[in-house]
Parts: structure tokens; sequence; C-alpha cells
């Protein structure tokens, strides 16, 4: 017999294991790989990337539809996947970001950075996404999942390449009853899907020659949510242009939007010698906002809400970057350009929906009445002309663009090409102990403005080896660009007779422009074995030009705007026990001031910081942290545990009613009044939903979202369960501003990689559960910046794959 022997296949497990888990960086830093976000449950599925850089980093307070606010600022983080520098919003609400199944693994780095960074660093993540070089074998998954508000997903990802080439591809899509955080912790008119394609390409031409291809395609469509005061909403039906125009039923507000997002990023590089590298790379990525009214304008009336708006704008970045590093001796050198031009194009059809906010008469009393198109028609009718020769507010300028008096909508068409330009050198030294960054960057940035920044950057460390301690120091002078959503809009809106009362502009009329900060960082990190490393760092930070965002009704429609200046400060601290005995855990925590300076010097739509005293923004938070531990349980197909407690003190709320006369920085004046000579508060301004939203009760009694509060309300009466209200006569808006309530969160997870222990061939299953004990909290109340979002209600999900 012919008897053909081979060799069996074997299978050899290798554990690495650090000697030394403190870096010597002067930069803090915080590393983040597929081992952990593959099992943190994570509360946005439609923004998994944003809810595991506000869960892992610290610093970063958690906000509403995938926003979130790292150290102090609104949104000035930047984004490099594989080196492609991204520094515009990437919240579900502007655009999509890349899927967090593409994503190998995340460093956060929280300002003061190297000089091969700018644009927006007050939190930097750098993302390295998923390879398959090296996999001869094609190997990949097939998942999906099932969950609360009927979230359904489903996903694939495959793996394949050689020795010299590579393939990575990744396709997922998501269906769910909730795609937005809502102003209402019910769950209604919040549909919204998604469909991420994600593709790698990897090929080495020679030992010195590669190139690397990413493509990304994202498409969502969501629903704006609604409150119950968008439901049944009445407005004019008919007759508005004459003195009794009628009311009706024009059922709810129904507005949406889609955003569609393309990137293309190729990277060549090459090796030379055997201690340098040149990269060469561009990069071409599209974002397309489309927002849609109600299919009749007229619904789209509410109580923040008197203009109705579509828009359909893009953002066209491109650019080109390239990088040459050596490392000689005691040096590494790194140098390097980057040019980019974004391509803005906007365009708006804005019209007034609120019969009374531009009346050309009033009543007896003053108040403004529908209907009529001219003061002169108001003596016929027994009423009073609203001219402004009289004292009055009626505008003929906005008459054409009334659609309850038979006005049609404003069309505005707003461009241009922001081009910047950035060149950098630094230098990074060894010297002992000591290590030393050392750099300078220069951004030319030309606009709808122009400016010329030369930003040295500077950091040494210092290591106590005896101790396993590192101390280091950083300084970074850093350029502020403005953020590029509606940024036309807002500059020139202003300007305009006809928008700048529909966006009610309280700023001046300057572009937003530039500005410029300095930044300070002290810390440590301090190891202790082979097991757990803590680090902590005290940062300063002056920005002149400060950028912050104002937001047009109910709509995810954000305008830029810039206050003169700011100043943040606070503590940041990571903890990490990487694993011990198969137990692992981190915690984040950080407590940062964000003190914003008057008068706003740009942009449309704030109504805050109006009294010319400093105010802390609505992202100042004095304390926050996250704490995760997991569990794997020994044995062959012993499943892992993870669980998540989020603790957040809650983020300035200026809408909060208070009672407050003494104090000129106070917001509560506005509504501080008597009742039977003791000192009350007024709740007309709010409707009862927006008291109910508030959780809101006057005396023990309740509001309810159709059954408002007796006013005026005893200020001692007034409570909240979701609101902090400072004591009668104590709320300052920079010392003791009003807040969200504090709130703690729990998130949980279970899961088993190897359901039936194949060996080919695997079964996975994981079970979450996010808000585990359904807390009812907000993230904010009826904000400038974003309105009012209530967090996750209580998402279960059960999710099965298939790996192969």
């Amino acid at each position: 017999m012919t008897i053909a022997l081979k060799v069996e296949g074997s299978s050899t497990t290798v554990t690495v294991e650090a000697e030394d888990l403190v870096s010597n960086d002067p930069l803090a830093h915080t590393n983040v790989d597929r081992n952990l976000f593959n099992r943190l449950p994570l509360e946005s599925q439609s923004s998994s990337l944003s809810s595991l850089v506000t869960l892992a980093s610290p610093g970063v307070a958690a906000d509403s539809n995938g926003l979130f606010h790292g150290l102090g600022d609104h949104a000035s983080n930047s984004f490099s996947i594989d080196g492609q520098p991204i520094t515009d919003q990437q919240s579900k609400v502007f655009s999509n970001q890349i899927p967090s199944n593409a994503i190998q693994s995340i460093e956060a780095i929280p300002g003061a950075p190297t000089a091969e960074y700018g644009g927006k660093t007050s939190l930097i993540i750098n993302v390295t996404t998923r390879s398959g070089q090296g996999s001869t074998t094609p190997h990949g998954s097939v998942t999906s999942s099932y969950g609360s508000f009927g979230s359904a997903t489903g996903g694939f990802d495959l793996s394949y390449g050689g020795t010299n080439w590579g393939n990575f591809i990744e396709i997922d899509g998501l269906d769910t009853g909730r795609f937005l955080d809502g102003p209402e912790f019910a769950v209604f008119h919040d549909k919204g899907n998604e469909l991420n394609f994600f593709d790698r390409i990897d090929r080495s031409f020679t030992a010195k020659d590669s190139v690397h291809l990413n493509l990304n395609y994202t498409r969502s469509w969501f629903q704006t949510p609604n409150t119950f005061d968008n439901l049944n909403v009445q407005n004019v039906v008919s007759g508005g242009s004459g003195s009794n125009p009628v009311f009706g039923n024009l059922g709810n507000t129904d507005q949406r939007a889609k955003i569609e997002t393309y990137d293309i990023a190729p990277l060549y590089t090459h090796v030379i010698g055997s201690n340098a590298i040149f990269n060469f790379g561009g990069f071409v990525r599209r974002d397309g906002f489309n927002y849609y009214p109600s299919n009749n304008p007229l619904a789209d009336l509410g109580p923040i809400q008197n203009q109705t708006i579509s828009q359909n704008r893009t953002l066209l970045n491109t650019g080109v970057r390239s990088d040459y590093s050596i490392q000689t001796g005691r040096n590494n050198i790194k140098i390097g350009a980057l040019y980019q031009q974004t391509f803005l194009r906007e365009r708006d059809q804005l019209g007034l929906i609120n019969s009374t906010s531009n009346s050309p008469c009033v009543d007896a009393n003053g108040s403004p009445l529908p209907g009529f198109t001219a003061p002169s028609q108001c003596a016929a009718a027994g009423a009073f002309s609203n001219d402004s020769s009289v004292g009055g507010t009626f505008n003929p300028v906005l008459l054409p663009y009334d659609l309850t008096r038979g006005g049609t909508n404003y069309n505005y068409f707003g461009h241009t090409d922001v081009k910047e330009l950035a060149l950098y050198v630094q230098d990074q030294i060894k010297a002992g102990n000591w290590l030393f960054n050392v750099g300078i960057r220069g951004d030319l940035y030309n606009g709808l403005t122009v400016a010329r920044q030369a930003e040295p950057r500077l950091g040494a460390s210092y290591t106590v080896k005896q101790t396993g301690t590192v101390l280091r120091v950083s300084y970074a002078r850093t350029l502020e660009s403005p953020f590029n959503e509606n940024l036309v809009l807002s500059s020139e809106g202003c300007s305009s007779n006809v928008l700048a009362p529909l966006l009610n502009c309280q700023g001046g009329s300057n572009v937003v422009t530039p500005g410029y900060r300095n930044e300070f960082h002290a810390g440590f990190q301090q190891g202790f074995g082979k097991n757990f490393v803590l680090g902590a760092d005290y940062l300063w930070k002056y920005t002149h030009s400060a950028f912050d965002f104002s937001i047009l009704g109910n709509t995810p429609i954000f305008f830029p705007i810039d206050w003169h200046n700011s100043k943040t400060q606070g503590f940041v601290l990571h903890a990490d026990l990487p694993n011990y005995h198969n137990f692992s855990a981190f915690v984040s925590m950080s407590s940062v001031s964000a003190r914003f300076f008057p008068p706003q010097s740009a942009g449309a739509g704030a109504t805050v910081g109006q009294s010319g005293y400093p105010f802390r923004i609505d992202h100042d938070e004095k304390f926050n942290e996250t704490t995760h531990v997991q569990y794997q349980i020994p044995g062959k197909r012993g499943p892992w545990i993870g669980f998540n407690w989020r603790y957040d003190s809650g983020l300035n709320a200026a809408a909060t009613p208070c009672y407050n006369i003494t104090d000129p920085n106070s917001h509560c004046a506005a509504v501080s009044t008597t009742l039977n000579g003791q000192p009350a508060i007024d709740l007309s301004g709010f409707t009862a939903d927006q008291e109910f939203e508030a959780g809101l009760s006057c005396n023990g009694i309740k509001a309810t979202p159709t059954t408002p509060l007796p006013t005026p309300c005893l200020a001692t009466q007034l409570t909240s369960t979701l609101l902090s209200i400072p004591a009668p006569g104590t709320e300052n808006d920079d010392k003791n501003p009003s807040r969200i309530k504090a709130r703690s969160l729990f998130d949980a997870a279970i899961g088993e990689d190897n359901l039936f222990g194949g060996d080919k061939h695997r079964v996975s299953l994981r079970l979450t559960a996010v808000n585990l004990a359904n807390k009812v909290a907000l993230y904010n109340f009826l904000s400038t910046f974003s309105g009012t979002h209530y967090v996750t209600p209580r998402a279960l999900t059960a999710e099965v794959g298939f790996h192969f």
C-alpha cells in the first residue's frame, strides 16, 4: 500500500507580559485595543466610536447624540484614521463615523500635543484600522443582534492576504426605533437607520515600498425626536393675512435628516535604510447633510422653534500629507507637511411659522395678534399698531417670508473654500532618564478670514527607575480653527436683515475667526509591579476666541459661535489593571472647569452671556468617572462578564428656573418675582411639558406633559428630580451655576466567545444591558447649544456571531 503521511497541524499560544507598564513619554495618552472595546458595553449603537472614547478616556464629559466634550471644550476634538487628519464633527448629527468593527486600536491624547497635530487638539483620537495582510487563510465573522426599541443590527467582516498584500472588508447595518437621544424619556418619532462599508487594502511591492488604501462609505437617515409639545400642532390653516385667521390641527411635527459620507485615503510608504521612513498620502472625504421639514412646514412650530428650515449642506475635505522620520543616536526626528482644502456649500430655505412673532398689530394689553399684513389694518379691527415708529417690534422685511401670512421661504446659498497649510518639525531626545519632545508647527489658515500662527511645542519627562515613576510636563501653543459646519451661514447671517432675526442673532456680526491657545500640562505616571499603573495630569488652558455652538429650534442644525476668550483648568486621572488572574479593570476620572468670557464676537443664535459677566459653559462639569471591570471565567468555554459604572456630576443648565434678584451675574432675575411678599419663581415662560421634562414640582405637585404647575411658585417649594436648583439668592452663572442633577449609570455585558468549543469555526453569544437600573436622567435641559435630551432608557441587546 502507498501510505502518505503528513505532519499534524499544531497550535501554540504565546502570552506576552509587559515588564513595565509605565511609559516615559512626556505626552499623556490612553490606549484601548479590540480586546477591551469588544467587551465594553457601549451606550450608542449608531455612534459607538464616540461612546468608546467617552467611557475610556479621562477628561471627557458625556453629552447627547454622540457628542462629547474633551477637556472643557465643546467639540475641539480631532480624529486621525491611520494618519488621516479629521478635525470636522464626527457625532451622528453632523457626520458618520468609521464603524467600530473596523478599528484595531485607539490612542487618546488629552491635549498639549506634539507638533504633528493641529487644528482641534483638546482631545486627539488616533485610530488604527484592521488589516488583512498576513492572513493567508481567510477569516472573518458574521454577526446579528436584536434588542430594545426594535434595534436590529447585522455585520460581516473578512480578512485575507499574504506576505505582501492584504485586504480587510467590513459591512454592517443598523435599524432602530431610538436613533438619537430624545427630549423625552419616552421614545417616539425617533427612528433611524445606518449602513457602513469599510475596506482597507495593503500592498507591499518590495521590502521597502508599500501602499495602503482606506475606502469608507456610510449612509444614515433619522427622525428628529419630538416632544409632547410637537404633537397635534395648532397653527394657521387659512386667512393668515386677514384679521381673523383660522387655526387648525396640522398633525405632528415630522422633521428628518439624511447624511451620506464617503472617504478615500491612499498612503505610500518608503523605508530608507534601517532607520528612516518616508510617507506620502492624500485623502478625499465628503459629508452630505440633508434636513427635511415637516410636509406642512407650519407643523414645525414648537415652544423653542419659530422658524422652519430645510437644508442641503456639503463639506468636501481634500488634502495631501507627507512626513519624513529618522532615528539617529538619541534623536528621533520627524518633519512633515499637510495641505488641505475644504469646500463648503450651504443651501437653506427658512421661513417664519409663528403667527405672533412678527405681528403688525397688538391688542390693548400689548400682546401680539395673529393675522394682518400691515400696521395700517389694525385700527379698523380695534387693534393697535406694532410698527417701529410707535415703539413696536414689527419688521416689514420679514413679511414676505412669514408662512402664516401667505409668505414663502427665504432662499440662501453660501459657499467658501477653506485652505490650510501646516509645516512642522519635531524631535524626541533621549538623555539618560530624561526624554524631551521639542518642536514647532506653523499653521496658515485662509477661509472667510486669514490667520497665521507659529506654535512651539515642548515636553519633558523624567523616569525614576527605582520606584517606577515618570514625572512629566508639556506646553503647546495652538491655532484654533473654526468649526466648518454651517460656518458660512453663521458668519454671514447676522449681517443680513432677513437672516439676523430668523437666526436669533444676539452677538456681533463679524466672521467666525480662528483663535489661539496656550496650554500647560503637568503630571505623573506610577507603576506598581506588572499589574497596575496610575497616571494623572493637571491642565490649564487659555483660549482667545473660544468656539462653541448654538442651535436652531428643535433641529440638529448647529451654528458655530465665537466668544471673546475662555479659561479651562482641571485634572484627569486614569488607573489601569490590564490582567490579574483573569480579572481586568480601569478607572478614568476628571474635573474640568470651563469659564467663558463675553462678548460673543461672532456667529448666530446664542442667548447666554449677554450680561457681560463670565459664565460656565454648558460642558463645564465638576466631576465624572468611569469604572469598568471585567472577568474571564477560567475554563475552555468559560464566559466573560463586563460591568460599567459611569458617574456624571452634571453639566451646566442655564435654563433652570431659580430665584435671585441681587446678583447681576445670574439668569434668575428674568423669572424672579414674589408671592404674598415671599420670593417666588414665575414659570409662565415654560410649557407644561418643559416643566415635566425638567422633573419640576411645586409644593409636592408634579408637572405633567399637559398640566403645568401653579405659577408663581414659592422659591422654597420649587424642587426637581432631574435638575439641581441653587438655593434662593445663591445662583451665580460663574461661581454657582444651575446644573443637571448628578447621575450614576450602570451597564453590563456577558458573553461566550466560543459557545460550542469549535476549533476553526466559533459561535459567540453576547448579552448587553445599557442603563441597567433604567435611571431617568438628563444630559441637558433647554441648552442653547443642544436643547433637551434624556439618557438612554434601559436597553437590552442579544448578539450572536459566527466566526471562521
